[in-house]
């Protein structure tokens, strides 16, 4: 649900500290209200958020499902997941702000579902684009697959789906998603 009025991202912030229920994301100034999601949506999520941690040195990457990307202009996203070096969230730690994040990331990951499927797609993972995220994923649930959009040195993005077998993020050296295990888990 997208409100007609516009805002800032400090009055984002402020309304989204405010505790107001629901999960928001604030859309070239337009606050909108992120859907309601499937069973399987959320448990490819949680899973996945699972192996990640496991695979991941805390000391250098943490993982998480309910923070926000920044893309200007008053553009700030809330991926289904996504992966922070450690260093940048030093600064936000002690602070009763909001966790934005601005630079680009090593992973962030949308997972579909029948209400957030095309806009996903058609205009987050261009967004995540924009930002220069280093590799982004969509997986789809229904369809067994995992799309994923590497960044390439020249700025470019290449795309390349997965329906089987072990995909590992190019930014994240040593980890490991075996989707079969993912999917059937």
């Amino acid at each position: 649900m997208a409100l007609a009025q516009r805002m800032s991202e400090e009055d984002f912030q402020q309304f989204a500290l405010t505790g107001a229920e629901g999960a928001w994301e604030l859309h070239d100034g337009r606050l909108v209200e992120k859907p309601v999601v499937t069973w399987s949506h959320g448990d490819i999520v949680i899973e996945l958020a699972h192996r990640l941690r496991l695979q991941l040195d805390r000391d250098q990457y943490r993982v998480f499902t309910e923070l926000r990307v920044r893309r200007p202009p008053a553009t700030v996203l809330m991926p289904d997941l996504l992966v922070v070096p450690t260093v940048c969230g030093q600064t936000l730690r002690d602070q009763p702000t909001l966790a934005i994040f601005a630079d680009p990331l090593p992973l962030v990951v949308e997972v579909w579902s029948p209400s957030t499927g095309g806009y996903d797609v058609d205009t987050k993972a261009p967004m995540y684009e924009q930002r220069g995220d280093r590799e982004i994923w969509r997986i789809h649930p229904f369809e067994r697959t995992l799309t994923s959009w590497q960044r390439q040195r020249d700025g470019s993005y290449r795309e390349m789906v997965h329906r089987a077998g072990s995909v590992t993020p190019m930014a994240l050296p040593g980890v490991t998603i075996d989707l079969d295990n993912l999917f059937d888990g």
